[in-house]
């Protein structure tokens, strides 16, 4: 199974932290639109020389497989990534590469398919060998019209960029080991402490759910009950195990034991990661194959549907209801769903939800859908405009919000009181405990935990762990921490000590430690002069001139 590479892919590290920092630093945000065509102009100009259209189109390749990578998604796929964003970080590749190439980097065969190998490591399971080229190319790159030679070119340009951060973040790498040992006792010091929690579900009895605070509460949090556009569809579904048969039949049991057999000699059981012996191995790749032409012929009778419905005239959304019963074809309807949730009834593959939300009177139908378990023919029953919903048809859901906020507020409130009461008792001798007992609460006691704590197990579900830090460590041992909410009320600690670092772990954890703080700092380092760098030079780019003048890329040629 391919996947996102594994983040543990060690020579992945440098062009990873430099491409994702450069994002944020380069220019800022700015509007955009998706990214569409090229650029019927020029280029721009680089180190005092010319972008060419070459040069562009390819590093811009290089990015796609570099964004496909960390995301799983190409960038056309993705929302919130527009075309200004490709541009930017399309020249950014530009410059870093011709910065490597005057300060004469150069990679060899050998380091590029060393590093080819270790990405496609990567996208295999543990254990696993390498997900074959010949996979990844016919999967992921092929359909979005990259090559073998765009992923070649993409490893020798990462590599490149990787001796660019450590040769220009050199600087930053100087750091002494006392200093990392401050840092890393400040990160690894525990403290112990107790808590005590307010939360609403304490207060609930409390709370008086008048008609009129109920109504109030309604419209002053109006726009939480907003529901969004919806869409219900009518579809036909082309289930692809109603075609195994037939498409074993067209293949041919002897013509399929023979691609059976060809598939796995090329590839090993590296054709199919999860499969452990050859046999098995073998039955995924023949389900695979039979899958392979019941999708092909799922598609052709989608296809054979949708050619007379889309020549039907007057283009209504009926006509797919009418066709399909005259054919004999059962049709299905979804109940209404918005577009970050999709429909309930089907497995909906991403482009059947996007092509969903596109439909309208006058192009109510789109083409067959490719899913994972059919094809899909899909056509417009109702769209749903974004509505508040009145309050008599939510009356129990505001009621139960308005008596939840209502008891929050009154933890709060509590946990105030409580705050103020222990203060003043622990500064005349008694103890956290006592304070908390003469309030009718029981302290948390909780495990020693410090900055570097990713967690604490007592207080899951009751607070931030951010939160829990920043009370504990902002306050001085023997002291009541300040009253930090919550989002159903809140809490306060009573912080009993500093513990003393654990030599023996600073011992095994300060070399690793060292070296991160030394990468951390390089990085530092490096992106102090690609923001310098990107924005001297590449103000000579039409994309710098666009984001500059606040235009929209939207109308660009």
């Amino acid at each position: 199974m391919i996947g996102t590479i594994r983040k543990h892919s060690s020579w992945l590290w440098w062009v990873v932290a430099a491409l994702t920092i450069a994002s944020f630093v380069w220019w800022g945000a700015s509007p955009g639109t998706r990214y569409g065509a090229g650029r019927a102009g020029g280029y721009g100009m680089l180190y005092g020389k010319p972008v060419t259209l070459e040069q562009f189109e390819a590093a811009q390749r290089e990015f796609m497989i570099y964004y496909w990578l960390q995301r799983g998604e190409f960038p056309d796929r993705s929302a919130n990534f527009t075309r200004t964003d490709l541009e930017r970080e399309t020249y950014l590749r530009l410059m870093m590469t011709a910065k490597a190439k005057e300060l004469g980097v150069h990679v060899t065969e050998n380091a590029q398919a060393t590093a080819a190998n270790e990405v496609l490591r990567g996208l295999s399971r543990s254990g696993q060998p390498p997900v074959p080229m010949s996979q990844f190319v016919e999967r992921i790159l092929a359909p979005e019209g990259l090559t073998a030679a765009d992923f070649q070119r993409f490893v020798g340009g990462d590599l490149m960029i990787q001796q660019l951060v450590q040769t220009l973040g050199l600087p930053g790498a100087l750091l002494p080991p006392e200093e990392a040992t401050r840092a890393y006792d400040h990160d690894h010091q525990e403290v112990a402490a107790e808590a005590v929690f307010f939360s609403a579900t304490n207060y609930l009895a409390q709370v008086t759910a008048t008609p009129a605070a109920v109504a109030q509460f309604y419209t002053n949090f109006m726009a939480h009950y907003r529901l969004p556009d919806r869409v219900a569809l009518n579809y036909l579904e082309y289930d692809l195990t109603n075609y195994l048969a037939a498409a074993e039949q067209t293949i041919g049991k002897t013509n399929l034991a023979n691609q059976v057999e060809a598939e796995y000699q090329q590839h090993g059981l590296a054709a199919v990661p999860e499969a452990k012996t050859p046999e098995e191995a073998k039955a995924k790749l023949r389900e695979v194959l039979l899958r392979r032409g019941a999708a092909a012929m799922a598609m052709k009778a989608a296809r054979d549907f949708v050619n007379p419905l889309f020549a039907m005239d007057p283009v209504k959304p009926e006509n797919l209801v009418w066709l399909a019963k005259s054919n004999g074809l059962a049709v299905h309807t979804t109940a209404p769903f918005s577009e970050a949730e999709g429909p309930a009834e089907i497995a909906a593959p991403t482009e059947l939800v996007d092509a969903a939300f596109k439909l309208n009177a006058d192009s109510p139908f789109s083409k067959p859908l490719p899913g994972a378990e059919a094809v899909y023919v899909i056509g417009l029953a109702k769209l749903y405009p974004s509505t508040v919903p009145p309050l008599s048809e939510i009356q129990s859901q505001v009621v139960a919000d308005y008596k939840y906020f209502e008891g929050a507020a009154k933890a709060r409130a509590a946990c105030t009181n409580f705050f103020v009461a222990a203060t003043t008792q622990t500064s005349v001798g008694k103890t956290f405990a006592q304070a908390a007992q003469a309030a009718g609460k029981t302290p948390l006691v909780l495990q020693p935990f410090s900055l570097s704590s990713q967690e604490v197990p007592e207080t899951e579900g009751l607070a931030d762990v951010r939160q829990l830090k920043n009370a504990a460590f902002t306050t001085r041992p023997g002291h009541v921490s300040a009253v930090e909410p919550t989002s159903d009320g809140g809490f306060v600690l009573f912080v009993q000590s500093l513990l003393p670092v654990d030599e023996a772990a600073r011992t095994k954890d300060l070399p690793v430690f060292l070296a991160q703080m030394r990468r951390n700092r390089q990085m530092e380092a490096f992106n102090l002069w690609l923001q310098a760098e990107a924005n001297r030079e590449l103000r000579n780019t039409p994309v710098y001139s666009e984001m500059a003048g606040g235009k929209s890329s939207a109308n660009s040629p």
